[in-house]
């Protein structure tokens, strides 16, 4: 191994970003973050989209519905019957991690099987052979058993027609003791197959989190201007629903008990913004796609003097830092 091509996260995105001591590296993140800020107790709330949903659905948070579940194999068999004919359906693991596992299925049952977000067909066999894969542990980490579920398929709002190839954009918000502190807009390319996970190809587009307009973009380490798709440009870019979106986050900070997660809210073209899942362990590659390290935003909450106050306060206390 050539040890001198080897260049720790933390200092490749100090190298890239400006000076180290502002990056959050994954020591930072684990310990001071992860370790002393999300009781293991409450890591199950966001491991589990099957509990989260629940949870919203308790303190009044609007996520995509749920049109079935599958615990057993025997269940899975009848899975396919919670597609929507017209508006298809979204088959996934309730402990899945980082978009593995997902089956976008875009339309209804024809001669040749139901169409996916990317173009491809699967029979109804297929598919309950992938759940029958979900519930034995595939896709879960730990390899435990875990259950398929089938969530109403999100449409997105139109105003993303020319930043987007194919798939769903999501906001990743996130949020430190209550407060939003950063914000990406994520955007699927033909890379990354649709959808839009950043180590799977996706574009990361930085967020002014006062304006809501976003400032800059990145695919990989690479920063760029344009959809690397459309070509539309991507900087100046105003997310509708803004300060709605900060709420919604900052609310699940009493949904979770967590003090350091994502939030990941997508954009439907009638409903507006849905909560589609929480990550307790939320990546740091939003660094790049602000193009700066996020430790000088961070510092002030983890003061031990914090406070969080009422939720439209911790929203407040987030924009100005981006003021």
């Amino acid at each position: 191994m050539n040890t001198s091509a080897f260049v720790p996260w933390g200092d490749k995105l100090g190298l890239l970003l400006g000076p180290h001591k502002d990056v959050i590296g994954l020591n930072f993140r684990n310990v001071a973050l992860i370790n002393e800020l999300n009781p293991i107790d409450r890591m199950r709330n966001v491991n589990s989209k099957m509990l989260t949903k629940s949870l919203a659905e308790r303190f009044g948070i609007p996520t995509p519905n749920l049109l079935a579940s599958a615990e057993t194999w025997k269940a899975c068999k009848t899975i396919c019957a919670g597609f929507d004919p017209s508006r298809g359906g979204v088959l996934k693991p309730s402990n899945g991690a980082k978009g593995s596992g997902v089956e976008v299925v875009l339309s209804g049952h024809s001669s040749e099987g139901w169409t996916l977000a990317n173009g491809h067909h699967r029979s109804t066999d297929d598919l309950v052979f992938h759940a029958s894969n979900i519930v034995s542990g595939m896709f879960n980490a730990t390899g435990s058993r875990d259950t398929a579920m089938v969530e109403e398929r999100v449409i997105v709002d139109d105003i993303f027609r020319e930043i987007t190839f194919k798939g769903v954009p999501d906001i990743r918000v996130i949020v430190l003791k209550g407060v939003p502190v950063a914000a990406m807009l994520r955007l699927p390319t033909s890379q990354s197959n649709g959808k839009a996970n950043l180590h799977r190809g996706g574009v990361g587009v930085g967020i002014n989190l006062n304006t809501g307009q976003t400032i800059s973009a990145m695919i990989g380490s690479k920063q760029i201007l344009a959809h690397p798709d459309t070509k539309a440009p991507l900087i100046g870019f105003s997310l509708p629903y803004w300060n709605d979106i900060l709420l919604m986050s900052a609310q699940c900070y009493e949904l979770t008990g967590l003090g350091y997660f994502g939030a990941d809210i997508v954009l439907d073209e009638s409903k507006g913004p849905l909560l589609l899942e929480l990550n307790a362990r939320p990546g740091l590659s939003i660094q790049f796609a602000l193009n700066r390290g996020l430790k000088p935003k961070l510092e002030p909450f983890l003061a031990e003097s914090y406070r969080s106050g009422d939720v439209h306060m911790r929203v407040e206390s987030g924009k100005r830092l981006w003021t």
